[in-house]
């Protein structure tokens, strides 16, 4: 009876193995691989469904105007800008212009009464005194020399009391040019009257009349000669180079869309802002219709003189961390992701640089099927 029992035990362990073994082979020959890797290269197998999904397509050179689009905002010419500020605390007497007025350089603006600018005045009146009363004794001195009733060293005082006088008036008198007055005009205790440093048009005004004005106060007019402004837009570093060869800027603004408005470079930056990676660019354009506002956000757009390149479609370029790359077809089944050197030309086209060439076959579309393979 043992040796029957121990015979059936063997017969059941021997079919559950033959069960077993058959079962393996069936799941083995149902997971058939779809693809075989070897390095950067994918070989799909002839039960792959991957090549369902791929299509690909030989890529040509074509002549294409490069272009590069960035924001920018409208800026006031320096040197046709500026704001004044009343050069110390006084009382404004009087104001000469209003809000959109038309100034030339040395039209007068506002009046301001001030202490310090009288002590000014008067420190002047009384320079000029001293050096006129400084002079005439200093001929009355040479005048008695030479009839011999002088002394030489009463003459040397009354110079260096003439040179001291005259200093203290030249000192005085540049004073009074840095509020741009001319002493020749000046009476004392009159009001200084604050005149336009460019030609322009009064932008802002919060010119008061009795309004008292504190020092370092903030500017109370703005004048702006905006017939002609700046976009300044940022470029970024790797593409420097592109803007080498400019045909022409054109600016967009989305209050006028249907204007078209041209300029041209004025200046490049020559520092990269280190947080960016950016240079900015400064694009001088006509504004005679006043359509470009300071600090008005517009759209530029760089083109450049049409050139021969090798494009792909943008969807065929693949990113991994740092690198770019493309999956080419060299064979029926066979695939090779190769790295490429990019630039962007638009949404649709990208402009390779160089790790492929013309005539060979990219794929366009399914290439995600073959980024999960690797």
């Amino acid at each position: 009876m043992k040796i029957i029992k121990i015979r059936s035990i063997c017969l059941l362990i021997l079919g559950v193995c033959l069960i077993t073994y058959s079962c393996h082979k069936q799941n083995t020959e149902e997971e058939k691989p779809e693809y075989i890797v070897r390095g950067n290269t994918i070989i799909l197998t002839d039960n792959s469904n991957i090549k369902n999904h791929l299509k690909a397509e030989p890529v040509n050179k074509e002549w294409l105007s490069p272009d590069l689009s960035t924001v920018g905002i409208v800026r006031a010419i320096p040197t046709g800008y500026a704001e004044i500020i009343p050069p110390f605390a006084g009382r404004i007497t009087q104001s000469f212009v209003k809000l959109g007025q038309k100034v030339n350089i040395g039209s007068p603006l506002f009046a301001i009464s001030s202490p310090e600018y009288f002590n000014a005045q008067k420190d002047y009146f009384e320079a000029q005194q001293e050096y006129s009363l400084s002079n005439l004794n200093l001929k009355r001195q040479k005048d008695l020399l030479q009839h011999g009733v002088g002394i030489q060293r009463v003459v040397e005082e009354a110079k260096t009391d003439y040179e001291t006088k005259k200093s203290a008036l030249e000192n005085a008198t540049a004073a009074l040019k840095v509020f741009n007055i001319n002493p020749s005009n000046l009476k004392l205790g009159q009001p200084l009257v604050v005149s336009s440093p460019i030609k322009g048009e009064i932008i802002t005004s919060n010119i008061v009349i009795g309004q008292y004005i504190k020092e370092e106060a903030e500017p109370i007019a703005t004048i702006a000669e905006l017939n002609k402004v700046w976009i300044a837009g940022q470029i970024k570093e790797k593409d420097l180079g592109f803007i080498n060869k400019l045909r022409e800027v054109t600016i967009q603004a989305d209050a006028f869309p249907t204007k078209n408005i041209t300029g041209k470079i004025f200046h490049v930056n020559e520092m990269v802002d280190e947080d960016t990676r950016s240079v900015e660019v400064l694009v001088e354009c006509d504004n005679s219709d006043k359509i470009l506002k300071p600090g008005m956000y517009v759209n530029v757009h760089f083109k450049n003189e049409p050139e021969e390149t090798l494009t792909v479609p943008t969807k065929a370029i693949y990113q991994v961390n740092d690198d770019q790359f493309v999956f080419v077809q060299i064979d029926k089944n066979k695939f090779v992701k190769k790295k490429v050197q990019t630039k962007d030309i638009s949404k649709d086209k990208t402009e390779i640089k160089n790790g492929i060439n013309a005539g060979e076959n990219v794929v366009i579309e399914g290439g995600i099927y073959l980024l999960e393979a690797q």
